[in-house]
């Protein structure tokens, strides 16, 4: 993965839900709003962000989930 942001958001991810899950997330939330990880921007990270926070939910809990979803934001 070349972009930096999409990189930044796996390090956010990882702790949380491991790195194969990060990868998997960042690709498929990229891919949901038309993109690929290579071509997202810090305009994207509100919707990513809130995305992300959906589908964790089922995983980690809501305090977690928001949480991460919380630090991606501020990512921009």
């Amino acid at each position: 993965m070349s972009n930096l942001l999409a990189e930044r958001i796996e390090e956010v991810l990882r702790p949380i839900i491991g790195t194969v899950l990060a990868t998997v997330s960042v690709e498929l939330e990229s891919k949901r709003i038309g993109k690929d990880p290579e071509t997202i921007t810090r305009l994207d990270l509100p919707v990513i962000a809130d995305n992300l926070a959906q589908q964790m939910k089922l995983v980690v809990g809501p305090d977690l989930a928001n949480a991460a979803a919380q630090r991606v934001r501020e990512l921009a």
